[in-house]
């Protein structure tokens, strides 16, 4: 994973929990959900820069 990548990830996962509190806090339950769809989208980009990762090694041996 590239470090880029994986900041990019790291802020979008970052901003997902902020948003989720913030509606926790408001009482706000689509302001909830959209931390929650944007925390989801980051694990999906960390996944996905894994998996280049792994076929990285695996074609490098």
């Amino acid at each position: 994973m590239s470090l880029q990548d994986k900041a990019k990830a790291t802020a979008k996962n970052v901003e997902g929990k902020v948003q989720e509190a913030v509606g926790n806090v408001t009482g706000d339950p689509k302001t909830q959900a959209e931390g929650k769809a944007k925390q989801v989208e980051a694990e999906a980009r960390h996944t996905g820069e894994d998996v280049k990762d792994a076929a990285k090694k695996i074609i490098n041996k």
